[in-house]
């Protein structure tokens, strides 16, 4: 099934998405209730809908708004993909590698759950002259029956996935350089948007396509403007989702709600691992006017345009350390 938030006539609605045609939730339903009673629960609600739903009276999906289609906890961004890594290092630290470390854990950032946009929207990006998307494929967590969410094992992370949606993690990549030469990041390289969309499959549609050592074996593709720039294979992650949800859920808990992104594709699914192989700005950043869509297979299609960056209030600059009388000493006991 899909799950979808919509804007109809000024009101929000939220429930399935069934041919071309949207059912709302009885009564007030929402898609984080959905999240919260788990994926079974959610197949029997939404098999009962359907059999009551007579005709075309509910709104059709080409008169709808999409909205995001939920409204997330947290979102954690894995780096999945080895070719990935190997060419959008150089772009942004001036060499291509991948490091030891990376073949050890399935390493993630937090972004921010409160600038998510959905498809059709306009994507406000920051000042900046390398503004760039990324191409992934995102896990959305639900309630499993006799699971916290905490030091889950790949199996139970695997059960844990209520279903998956498409993830744009929009990146300006000379602020993202900058920053992540402090050691920390990336912050504000990336937290101004992600496009999440344009709903959510079940996971329960994926499984003729899950491989026995748990990658789906989906087609991804990125265009600008009308151009094909990238391709890739969901399978060529480094681990299957179940991994990358037990090590989020490490000395701490995955809730109904959180997302976790696959990392960027391989192969041209974002301009900085081009720009790093070519040694050049080819193709272009992205500038106002663009259009950029990202398909997956079974998965649908997201469609942006970049706006122009906004004004923002300045920050100054560090103050240097300013003298002072030297700092008193203590002296410690440790009999």
């Amino acid at each position: 099934m899909r799950l979808a938030r919509w804007r109809h006539r000024g009101e929000v609605g939220e429930g399935f998405v069934v041919d071309d045609h949207v059912l709302p939730l009885p009564d007030g339903g929402t898609i984080a209730g959905l999240l919260a009673a788990g994926l079974p629960a959610t197949l029997e609600i939404g098999a009962a809908l359907v059999a009551a739903t007579h005709g075309d009276e509910e709104p059709r999906l080409d008169d709808v708004e999409l909205l995001p289609p939920l409204v997330p906890t947290t979102i954690r961004d894995f780096v999945a993909f080895e070719e990935h890594v190997e060419g959008v290092s150089a772009a942004v630290d001036g060499r291509s590698e991948v490091v030891p470390e990376w073949y050890e854990y399935p390493t993630f950032y937090f972004t921010n759950p409160h600038s998510v946009v959905a498809t059709g929207e306009t994507v406000v990006p920051p000042q900046c002259e390398r503004l760039d998307f990324e191409l992934e494929v995102a896990a959305v967590i639900g309630a499993v029956a006799g699971s916290d969410g905490a030091n889950l094992t790949p199996e139970q992370g695997a059960a844990a996935i209520f279903g998956f949606t498409i993830l744009n993690d929009w990146s300006a990549r000379d602020v993202q350089a900058r920053e992540m030469r402090v050691r920390l990041g990336p912050a504000k390289g990336k937290d101004f948007a992600s496009t999440l969309g344009p709903w959510i499959v079940t996971a329960d549609e994926l499984a003729d396509v899950l491989d026995p050592d748990g990658f789906h074996r989906l087609a991804m593709e990125a265009e600008v403007n009308g151009t094909p720039v990238g391709n890739d294979l969901l399978s060529n992650m480094g681990w299957p989702f179940g991994e990358l949800v037990a090590y989020a859920s490490r000395n701490t808990r995955v809730v109904p709600g959180d997302v976790l992104g696959s990392g960027t594709g391989g192969n041209g699914c974002c301009l900085a691992e081009l720009w790093g192989r070519s040694g050049e700005l080819s193709p272009p950043p992205l500038v106002a006017g663009d259009e950029v869509v990202l398909r997956v297979e079974r998965l649908g299609e997201l469609r942006n345009v970049v706006g122009h960056a906004g004004p923002v209030p300045r920050v100054p600059r560090a103050r240097p350390r300013r003298p002072g009388p030297p700092r008193a000493t203590t002296e410690v006991d440790l009999a």
